[in-house]
Parts: structure tokens; C-alpha cells; sequence
């Protein structure tokens, strides 16, 4: 009777009071008044016009709301949505869509909110942060940087990213790894995506002045939830690589590829995230390349965090210089929003 009680009061006071406003019920009764931006990994993200600073509020910590916002909607089934929200009663909640009617979802069910209200500057993820080491000992200093932004649409996403380490030393050569790429992933009903990326990746370790790799193929998210991330693809690539010295003739192939994406994010102010490639050469007997790398991320206040990575590039048959190629990166970084 009393969480009846307070349902009814929380909805007559969001639905009348505060009806031009995004709101919020908390388990312990609060109502909060402002702007909901995005919800991602399990986690809201909403402003007020009494803080400087945006709130951060656990997903399952909500239990009701109403959203004058809209929003582009991604469920754990894989089904996405334009719309407002609002809460059902009983763990539902309504999704008012664009195009007109409405559709009633589990509350848990929705794992990705993100304001399509304000244009496209809202619909963008980006994060930067790097990374600095000295040693005494021969006077080694690396330097290291890495780097993303994301445009999510409706059925589509669109993200850059640009790492870079150097190494220089008084005895010993000096040592260079860049690599990036641009990826593109369009979403299909039930957890289906095709993913098309370009990629690059030069490294003095490997003498490998530049790799390219197109790649194009089609996956599938396994797990969707408030707390984890898994899928996997699997595809064709065409990879074009330049060695050093010249004198070693440039490599063209023809590849396939497998995939997997993990991600945790349901572990206090840290989350992990792993993924994983292999490429099989079609034109090359023999030959195989996989691609690794590893983060685990910190929260800290005000959108800064402390980052731990691990990457790592193998091929069985390098037409020149070493087989394996790693860095262990350390870094503090910022991201937005």
C-alpha cells in the first residue's frame, strides 16, 4: 500500500509539476527535476539547473519517470526506438515513439538511451587521454596517447579512433607504433549488425611502415544487458601492407576474419572491455594475424579517469622484422560527454 502510495504521489507530481522537464524517482523516495542526457552501461547521466556538475545514478536505483526529452532507444533484444518514456507502474515503462503509438517494455530491457532532441552534437561520445614514462636508467621517456569519438544514430554509428606510442632512448633505437581506423556498424532487427571498418597500423617493431585492412562482414550481439556486452562478427578483409627496408615488396591479401567484443561495466566505478581478431589468409598459405587489446577504466569525478591497456598484433609468417608487436599502456584521460 505504501509503495502504491508513493507511485501515485511521484506520478500526479512528474505528470503536472514538472511536465516540460525530464524527471526522476529514486528508491528512496527523491524526485529529481532536469534533464536526463543518457543512459549507458547501466548508468544516467542527468543535469540539473541547481548543480554544476551532472548527476550520476545507478539505472536499477530508478523507479519511476517521465521524459519530455526524446530519445533514441536501444533494447537488450536488439530493437531500437525514437521516442519519450514513461513509467508503466509494475518494472514497464511506455515508449511514446515519433512516428506515432506507443510500445511497453520491460524497464531492464532498455540498455542505451541517448537525447536526439538537441542535434547532432548530442549524438557524440569521445574521449581522449594519454600517457607519460621516464626512466633514469639509459633516460627513456614514452610517450603515449589514445583516442575515439562515436556519432550514434538511429540504425547506424560511425567512430575514429587514433592511438600513438613512442619510445626514445640515449643507447638503443628509438621505437614507433601508431595505428587507428574508422568503423561503421548498421543495425539490424534482433541483435544483428553488419560491421565495415578501415583500419591502420604502422610499427617499428614489426618494420612495418603501414598496414591497411578493409574489412566488411556481419555479426551478432550474444548478451545486451545494463552490465554486459558480448558479441562477435566474422567477415572478408583486404589487407595492403609496406615494409621497411623498400627492398622488401609490399604485401597484398585477401583475408578472412572472426571476431569478439566483451564488455563489463557492472563493477563499481570500473569497467573492462576485450576484443579480439583473427585473420586466416586466403592468398598466403599459412599465414595468420591476430589482433588484441585489452582496457580496463576507473571513473574518477568530473568525467576524468585513470585507464590500463594492453595491445598486441601477431603474424605467423611477417615478411619482415618480429612476429609480435605489444604495448602495455598506462594513462589518466577525460571523456564527454
Amino acid at each position: 500500500m505504501k509503495r502504491f502510495l508513493l507511485y501515485t504521489i511521484a506520478s500526479v507530481v512528474i505528470n503536472s509539476a514538472f511536465s516540460q522537464n525530464d524527471s526522476l524517482v529514486l528508491k528512496n523516495g527523491d524526485v529529481i527535476v532536469g534533464e536526463l542526457k543518457n543512459m549507458d552501461k547501466g548508468v544516467v547521466t542527468f543535469s540539473t539547473d541547481y548543480s554544476d556538475s551532472d548527476f550520476k545514478i545507478e539505472w536499477d536505483g530508478i523507479t519511476s519517470m517521465y521524459t519530455h526529452t526524446s530519445y533514441l532507444i536501444n533494447m537488450s533484444n536488439g530493437d531500437r526506438y525514437n521516442g519519450k518514456l514513461k513509467a508503466a507502474g509494475n518494472q514497464k515503462v511506455l515508449i511514446f515513439m515519433e512516428e506515432g503509438g506507443s510500445r511497453e517494455v520491460g524497464f531492464m530491457d532498455i540498455v542505451y538511451l541517448k537525447s536526439v532532441d538537441k542535434g547532432f552534437w548530442e549524438k557524440i561520445d569521445a574521449f581522449v587521454d594519454v600517457g607519460l614514462d621516464i626512466t633514469k636508467a639509459n633516460n627513456v621517456v614514452t610517450f603515449s596517447t589514445r583516442s575515439g569519438i562515436e556519432y550514434m544514430a538511429r540504425i547506424w554509428s560511425l567512430g575514429l579512433t587514433f592511438n600513438t606510442n613512442f619510445t626514445k632512448q640515449d643507447e638503443g633505437p628509438n621505437t614507433s607504433r601508431t595505428d587507428g581506423g574508422l568503423s561503421y556498424k548498421y543495425f539490424l532487427p534482433k541483435s544483428f549488425y553488419i560491421p565495415v571498418s578501415v583500419n591502420y597500423l604502422s610499427s617499428s617493431e614489426l618494420n612495418l611502415n603501414s598496414r591497411w585492412t578493409a574489412l566488411a562482414g556481419a555479426g551478432y550481439y550474444f548478451i545486451r544487458t545494463n552490465s554486459l556486452y558480448w558479441g562477435a562478427d566474422l567477415g572478408g578483409a583486404f589487407n595492403a601492407e609496406n615494409y621497411i627496408p623498400d627492398s622488401i615488396p609490399d604485401v597484398n591479401s585477401f583475408e578472412g576474419y572472426f571476431g569478439t567484443d566483451l564488455s563489463l561495466f557492472d563493477i563499481g566505478d570500473f569497467s573492462l572491455s576485450t576484443k579480439a581478431k583473427a585473420y586466416p589468409s586466403f592468398t598466403e598459405k599459412g599465414r595468420w594475424r591476430i589482433d588484441f587489446n585489452f582496457d580496463t577504466k576507473y571513473d574518477l569525478p568530473l568525467e576524468f579517469y585513470i585507464k590500463l591497456g594492453w595491445s598486441l598484433n601477431f603474424d605467423s609468417k611477417p615478411p619482415s622484422g618480429s612476429d609480435l608487436d605489444y604495448v602495455i599502456y598506462t594513462g589518466f584521460g577525460w571523456e564527454w560527454p
